[in-house]
């Protein structure tokens, strides 16, 4: 199996706030997140982790190139204007087969995602199995309505939902060729496409993995810690 990491964003928050580290690089618990989302790839059982960053500053690229993960770790280094954008410059990487991905802000339990991607196991004929969660720490969450059997009937409808969207997707090559539709140009966040997946009658699961934490703000780095049961280190 492989994995895709999206880590191309650029930590407008935490800049304002005074840290001027690339968000990737942004240590929990003394690791980078680019880091901890490889350890987390590799843990779920992905043998290939392809990353894409952005092209604002190379120190990611060069962090991922001398550091060993236990995995390879394929790098494109782009700025792109959306998820869906970054989503979509992974195609090359990861469209061979079925792929676990994570963006590198959403901090969850490592056995938890494990646990996903065994669970989407149990689900052959389904186009992917979404990580969810009832923690809502997302200023823009996507809302995943659930049925008895675990099975998602609806996207972004909160008044339906009582889970949102954790940042950890096990999908099917086939959102890839769904993306055609369009065009690359044609998808301005990576959630349309999951709606369309929707949409289109293909089936997708939600697995709650518990708590998620997503690290926009200086406060999110202490929460990350205390999920995954970490000692506090200073903020940079």
């Amino acid at each position: 199996m492989k994995a895709g990491i999206i880590a191309a964003g650029h930590g407008e928050r935490l800049r304002v706030a005074g840290i001027r580290v690339p968000k990737p690089l942004l240590p929990i618990g003394g690791r980078p997140l680019i880091a901890r989302a490889v350890d987390t790839a590799r843990a779920a059982g992905a043998e290939r982790v392809a990353c894409i960053v952005n092209a604002e500053t190379d120190d990611v690229r060069r962090f991922l190139a001398e550091t060993d993960l236990g995995v390879p770790v394929d790098v494109i280094q782009r700025t792109t204007a959306s998820s869906a954008e970054s989503f979509l410059a992974l195609r090359p990487l990861l469209a061979d087969g079925p792929f676990l991905l994570l963006t590198v802000d959403a901090v969850v339990a490592p056995d938890a995602v494990r646990a996903m991607t065994a669970r989407a196991a149990a689900h052959p004929e389904a186009a992917g199995v979404l990580g969810v969660t009832t923690l809502v720490d997302d200023e823009k969450p996507l809302w995943a309505e659930l049925d008895g059997d675990e099975r998602i009937v609806s996207l972004g409808d909160p008044s339906r939902a009582r889970h949102v969207t954790a940042g950890v997707y096990f999908l099917k090559p086939v959102v890839y060729s769904l993306a055609d539709a369009r065009g690359s140009s044609g998808w301005s966040a990576f959630r349309l496409l999951l709606g369309a997946l929707l949409a289109q009658r293909y089936p997708l699961y939600g697995y709650d993995v518990g708590a998620c934490i997503d690290v926009d703000r200086p406060e999110d780095i202490a929460a990350a810690e205390r999920l995954l049961g970490l000692t506090r280190h200073p903020s940079p």
